[in-house]
């Protein structure tokens, strides 16, 4: 079955809520509650945003790339994909939504943190292209927003 990228609505929180509470991704370190994911949501305003793949059945991941005020040229991308639907093609169409808000949005960067010692995570960001340093705890990627020759 297909399944777009869009920006998550607030009728999402639900979905995305027990998503976090299922996978247990990265990064999140306790259960979050409808009312959180709405909070997290509103929160982002015009500046940010986060993104589901969804199926019409189910959200099957999601991103969010967040404005960093101390950074006002770049945002900070996250990227989530459940277990039983990885290596389906899905999270590759994350990046691409991504970038198009962060040129639209006049970033020039998008930047993250590679867990340490998540070779499933490297081999994703090898796929859709950012550039990784050598890993080591801490490191940060780069995901090139523009290509060469834009302007």
């Amino acid at each position: 079955m297909a399944a777009e990228v869009r920006r998550a609505t607030l009728d999402d929180a639900d979905h995305l809520g027990e998503m976090i509470l299922e996978e247990n991704p990265v990064g999140f370190d306790r259960e979050w509650t409808d009312d959180k994911v709405v909070a997290w949501l509103e929160r982002q305003g015009d500046q940010s945003a986060m993104l589901v793949i969804d199926d019409r059945r189910h959200i099957l991941g999601f991103a969010t790339l967040d404005f960093d005020s101390s950074e006002p040229e770049e945002c900070s991308f996250s990227s989530w994909i459940r277990e039983r639907n990885r290596r389906q093609g899905f999270g590759t169409a994350k990046p691409n939504v991504s970038l198009a808000f962060a040129r639209e949005h006049g970033y020039k960067r998008i930047r993250a943190r590679l867990p340490q010692d998540n070779e499933p995570t490297l081999s994703y960001l090898s796929a859709i292209g950012a550039m990784v340093p050598l890993p080591s705890p801490g490191t940060r990627f780069e995901l090139p927003v523009y290509q060469e020759g834009d302007a």
